[in-house]
């Protein structure tokens, strides 16, 4: 596996930082919401689907700059 770019580890970091800042914004209860990647992950995979599949505005590369597309 090719090691990812400073910018691709960034673009990652940033997808993943700001779904969970979501998921815990949305969160209707005071209880505290951890760090959960699995969660993370299934979020992010939903939200690069409608960008990429339903809308067509971008393709997975551009969405996720480490995948192998």
């Amino acid at each position: 596996m090719n090691e990812l770019s400073i910018n691709e580890i960034q673009r990652q970091d940033f997808v993943d930082n700001r779904i969970y800042e979501l998921i815990k914004d949305l969160n209707p209860t005071f209880k505290e919401v951890n760090w959960d990647i699995e969660l993370i992950g299934d979020v992010r995979d939903i939200i690069a689907n409608w960008f990429t599949n339903r809308l067509r505005i971008c393709s997975e590369k551009k969405f996720y700059p480490f995948s192998e597309e």
